[in-house]
């Protein structure tokens, strides 16, 4: 997903992407586990995108207080 869009995005919506990439993550390093994909690539950019939502809701809770 691009930044830009990410950005964009609700808080609601950020959370209900967190959920969906933890998701994923956890199956697929399951699937890397047993053997079954070389997924670490769509891992290491699901990672990176989950850490820019955080970040971005951090941003908006700091702006919010004050």
């Amino acid at each position: 997903m691009k930044k830009d869009n990410m950005r964009g995005l609700d808080p609601a919506e950020m959370q209900q992407k967190l959920a969906e990439y933890a998701e994923q993550s956890f199956r697929i390093r399951f699937q890397m586990a047993m053997g079954q994909t070389e997924g670490l690539a769509k891992l290491r950019t699901m990672r990176k995108d989950r850490a820019r939502l955080l970040t971005y809701l951090r941003e908006r809770e700091l702006r919010e207080a004050r």
